[in-house]
């Protein structure tokens, strides 16, 4: 289906909800939501049809982006709406009360269900999240009345809209972080933007008024990634190798059909004997992979090759650490038992591109065995590094000498940028093309 992307996006039978009129749906004068005219069903209650049966080319049909694009693969899209809000997940197109999987208190989850059920619209559906949980009745309508007030501005634009148009598009990412990151062990925020720090705390003002955390407006010398090592632990999350504080590393290796995870002895001797050492080291990996897998985004099948434990023992401790560690994903993962080799096969839900994929391309230079950074990641890059030299006050031109490629980038696309930073910066910027360069190289010559 033509969405307005470059690739077509696929819409499978199962997603396609068969009482369409219902996208037609509009708001009545006092600006409430007018009841559907019949129950969307779920999907294991679709009839066998074929998707001609249910849909005519060149009809016009509001949809949900359900997938993002991943490699060749275009768009999954879906017909059943949905729209997320801190404790509710409001489903305009399926009546049904869904709840938390990591709720597992029976009582509270009884509790919110008959709750939801009192509020929320006849016809629609809502899942509860997490978040909900232990919260009252006045916070999770505050929530609902926001989804439906959105979800009646999507169906205005909609009727005004000739596709393919973009109708709706998520919070953006400050604002989606506060949503779905926030939680009680967060006691700071630190924002480098003047504009995005006030946007922010305006909407939690609206939104989350209760919350603890300090947002905050950095305003260092060094700039925010710089003050705080991130971009080190950006470049870390690129590596293969992981080392562990035993000594131990564990290597990541991910291709089309699968990542492999080996996991290797260190230093560390134990006071015991071998054993000591590859238990430690295996229990310390099985924290360290989990970690790794919501760092780097990594999704599908997953092979982790722990160090050979002769104790059943052992292994089962490993296996437990590892369950433990991956409790607190978001993404849904599967993991099998620990075989005598120590191997372990397991699943996580893919739900957008790997980190590799987000930040690198593949390398020219290699054939595509390998990874360089994209041009634009070059770019901030050099941009932060920029930044670094507000503070050199003896300091009046900034030459920097980049690859063809970035210097293509910054005159063509980040030309106003380059302008505004030697606004803020007071000094002369100079841009120099070196052609023998590789496009990862650069190098900044600061002129008194």
């Amino acid at each position: 289906m033509d969405i307005g992307l470059e690739k077509a996006a696929y819409l499978y039978v199962s997603d396609v909800c068969q009482s369409q009129e219902t996208f037609s749906v509009f708001a009545d004068q006092e600006g409430q939501l007018l009841p559907f005219s019949d129950d969307s069903p779920d999907e294991e209650s679709l009839p066998d049809n074929q998707i001609s049966d249910l849909l005519q080319e060149g009809q016009d049909i509001l949809v949900r982006v359900s997938r993002e694009p991943i490699s060749t693969k275009g768009a999954r899209i879906t017909t059943y709406s949905s729209l997320a809000g801190r404790y509710l997940v409001l489903l305009p197109t399926v009546n049904n009360i869904g709840i938390s999987r990591k709720i597992v208190d029976e009582e509270e989850r009884q509790r919110l269900r008959e709750l939801v059920s009192t509020v929320k619209p006849a016809d629609m559906g809502v899942i509860v999240r997490t978040a909900s949980e232990g919260k009252d009745k006045q916070s999770l309508i505050h929530d609902l009345n926001f989804l439906l007030k959105l979800w009646q501005n999507i169906l205005l634009k909609y009727e005004r809209s000739k596709a393919p148009a973009l109708i709706y598009q998520d919070l953006r990412l400050p604002q989606r972080l506060i949503r779905d990151l926030y939680s009680d062990d967060i006691d700071r925020l630190l924002i480098d933007s003047e504009a995005e720090y006030r946007e922010l705390k305006n909407f939690v003002s609206t939104f989350f008024p209760s919350m603890d955390c300090s947002i905050e407006l950095y305003q260092g010398m060094q700039p925010l990634f710089q003050a705080y090592d991130v971009e080190m632990e950006v470049n870390k999350a690129l590596d293969k190798k992981v080392w562990l504080k035993s000594g131990g590393s564990i290597i990541i290796e991910t291709t089309e059909a699968l990542t492999a995870i080996d996991v290797n002895t260190g230093r560390y001797v134990g006071k015991r004997n071998l054993e000591d050492t590859i238990l430690k080291t295996n229990l310390e990996a099985a924290k360290e992979i989990a970690f790794q897998l919501r760092l780097r985004n990594i999704g599908g099948i997953i092979i982790i090759d722990f160090i050979d434990m002769e104790d059943k023992g052992h292994r089962e401790r490993v296996f437990n650490a590892l369950e433990e560690a991956l409790s607190g994903d978001k993404a849904k993962a599967h993991v099998l038992k620990i075989s005598e080799l120590g191997m372990v096969e397991m699943t996580r839900e893919r739900t957008r591109d790997n980190l590799v994929r987000v930040l690198c391309d593949d390398c020219p230079y290699c054939d595509g065995r390998g990874f360089v950074k994209s041009v634009s990641t070059v770019t901030y890059e050099i941009f932060r590094e920029i930044k670094s030299y507000s503070c050199a006050e003896d300091i009046v031109e900034l030459v920097v000498m980049v690859s063809p490629e970035v210097a293509d980038y910054l005159y063509d696309v980040e030309s106003l940028a380059m302008d505004s930073m030697e606004y803020e910066l007071g000094k002369k910027i100079t841009t120099k093309k070196i052609d023998h360069f590789h496009r990862e190289e650069y190098e900044i010559v600061g002129k008194r």
